[in-house]
C-alpha cells in the first residue's frame, strides 16, 4: 500500500474535533485509508458503512437509535447516503460536549464520495463540529515516495536537480490517479472507467439530486473535458447541450459535489482592477479526462502535442490540488489572466499576500518571450512576489531573470 501523505493531517484533525469528514471522488482511497488505520492500530475504533444495504437501511429508519448504541469511536463510510444521520450527529456531539465540559474529539470519522459542505442541509448542522478533509486519487509524491515539497520550494527558490527529475512524466502520470488503475495499461483503464461511470450516473449522482435530465451528464462531462483549462462560461456549454445557463450550472454543480471537476477561481490584488472574474475549469482525475475524450495518452504527445498541453494543464492543475490538501499551511489556488487576455495558468497565495505564479509549457525548451504571463503577475503583486515558474518538459532548472525560472516537471514531485 502506497503511504498517503493525508495521514498526518488526518490524525492531527481527529485530535481537536469531534467529527472529521474525510471526503472525495469515488475509488479515490478513502475506505482502504481509514481500514489500514484502524488494522494498524493507529485509529481505535468500530467501522461500519453504508454500502451494507442492511446498516443503511437501519440508521436510515432509526439514525438516533442506530448511533447511540455505538459506545466507542466509529468510522462510518459512505455517509451521504443517508442525509437522515446529520442533525442526529449534532444532537450527539452536542450531549457529549455538555457532558464533557466541551473536550470531544475523534468520535466520528465520516468518508463520503459527495462534499456535503456544498449540500445546506447536510452540512448546517455540523457547523463548528466537523472537520472536513478531501482525500484526492494518488499524487505524483505519493508515487515516488517523496514528501511532496513543491509549493515549500516553489516560495523558497529551492530547485535542485536530483534522481526523481529523470522519471519519465507519462510514466508519473499513468501513476498518479486512483489507486485500483494506477499504472495499468490503457484497454485495463478504458474497461474500469466505463463501469467507474456507468456506477456514478446510476447511483451516486441520483442519490445527490432528482435531475429531470440525468441522461444527459455524460455529455455535459464530454463537453467540460473538452474546454479544461478554459474560462466557464456556462451559457456556452449550454448551448452545445441544448440546455439553459441556470440548468448547467445546477448539472454542472454536481459534477463538482462529486469531486468529478473543479474550479479554479481569479485572483486579483484590487477587485477595482479590469482582470476577468470567470473561474477556470478542470477535470478531478487526468486519465478520467482522457477517457471522456478518448485520448491515448501513451501516444498524445506525439500525435497531438496542442491536445497535450491541455492533458498537461489538467494533470498540474490536480497535483497541485493534492499537494495543498495534505499542506500544514493555509494556502489558496488562483488563476490570473487580465481583460486582454494575459495569463498565467495558476498562482498560489499566503494568507500574507505572498504570491508565486506557475506556468505550464509542453515544450522541452523555452525562450524569453514565454514569461511575459508571469512579468505581469510580478508587477501587480510587487514586493510579495515570491517566484514564478514555467513547469516544462525539459531537464535543467534555468534562472532566466530575477525570480523567474524554467523548471522540470518533475520538480512536482521530486
Amino acid at each position: 500500500m502506497k503511504k498517503r501523505q493525508l495521514v498526518k493531517k488526518l490524525k492531527q484533525s481527529l485530535e481537536v474535533s469531534p467529527i472529521v469528514y474525510l471526503n472525495g471522488m469515488r475509488q479515490s482511497g478513502k475506505s482502504t485509508l481509514v481500514l489500514s488505520l484502524i488494522e494498524s492500530g493507529q485509529i481505535d475504533a468500530e467501522y461500519i458503512t453504508f454500502d451494507n444495504p442492511t446498516q443503511m437501511y437501519a440508521a436510515a429508519s432509526a439514525p438516533d437509535a442506530f448511533l447511540r448504541a455505538m459506545k466507542k469511536s466509529v468510522v462510518i463510510d459512505e455517509v451521504q447516503l443517508v442525509p437522515e444521520i446529520f442533525r442526529v450527529l449534532k444532537t450527539l456531539v452536542d450531549d457529549m460536549r455538555f457532558e464533557n465540559k466541551g473536550k470531544v474529539s475523534g468520535k466520528y470519522l465520516l468518508t463520503g464520495s459527495a462534499n456535503i459542505m456544498g449540500l445546506p442541509k447536510m452540512s448546517d448542522p455540523l457547523v463548528g463540529r466537523m472537520v472536513p478533509i478531501t482525500l484526492y486519487p494518488f499524487s505524483g509524491s505519493e508515487i515516488i515516495g517523496s514528501e511532496g515539497k513543491f509549493i515549500d520550494n516553489l516560495f523558497e527558490k529551492k530547485f535542485q536537480k536530483n534522481r526523481e527529475m529523470d522519471i519519465d512524466i507519462l510514466d508519473v502520470m499513468r501513476k498518479a490517479t486512483f489507486p485500483e488503475i494506477s499504472g495499468q495499461h490503457y484497454d485495463t483503464r478504458e474497461i474500469w472507467f466505463n463501469g467507474y461511470l456507468t456506477t456514478l450516473l446510476q447511483r451516486d449522482v441520483r442519490a445527490l439530486a432528482q435531475l429531470e435530465k440525468i441522461a444527459i451528464i455524460p455529455q455535459l462531462f464530454k463537453v467540460l473535458a473538452s474546454r479544461v483549462g478554459n474560462l466557464i462560461n456556462e451559457s456556452e456549454i449550454g448551448r452545445e447541450l441544448q440546455l439553459n445557463s441556470v440548468t448547467t450550472k445546477t448539472y454542472r454543480n454536481i459534477l463538482k459535489l462529486m469531486f468529478l471537476v473543479f474550479d479554479i477561481e481569479p485572483w486579483s490584488r484590487n477587485l477595482g482592477k479590469r482582470l476577468v472574474k470567470s473561474p477556470k475549469g478542470y477535470i478531478g482525475d487526468t486519465l478520467l479526462m482522457c477517457h471522456l475524450l478518448g485520448i491515448h495518452l501513451e501516444t498524445l504527445p506525439v500525435v497531438d502535442s496542442k491536445l497535450f498541453g491541455h492533458v498537461l494543464e489538467n494533470f498540474v492543475a490536480t497535483e497541485l490540488k493534492k499537494l495543498l490538501s495534505f499542506s500544514d499551511k493555509r494556502l489558496d489556488l488562483y488563476h490570473f489572466r487580465t481583460q486582454d487576455g494575459k495569463e498565467v495558468d495558476f498562482v498560489i497565495e499566503k494568507p500574507s499576500g505572498e504570491v508565486a505564479g506557475i506556468e505550464v509549457k509542453a515544450s522541452e525548451s523555452l525562450k524569453t518571450d514565454d514569461f511575459k504571463g508571469l512579468r505581469i503577475l510580478k508587477a501587480e503583486v510587487g514586493k510579495k512576489f515570491c517566484a514564478g515558474v514555467i513547469l516544462y518538459r525539459g531537464k535543467d532548472v534555468v534562472a532566466f531573470e530575477e525570480d523567474l525560472y524554467a523548471v522540470p516537471l518533475s520538480a512536482l514531485w521530486s
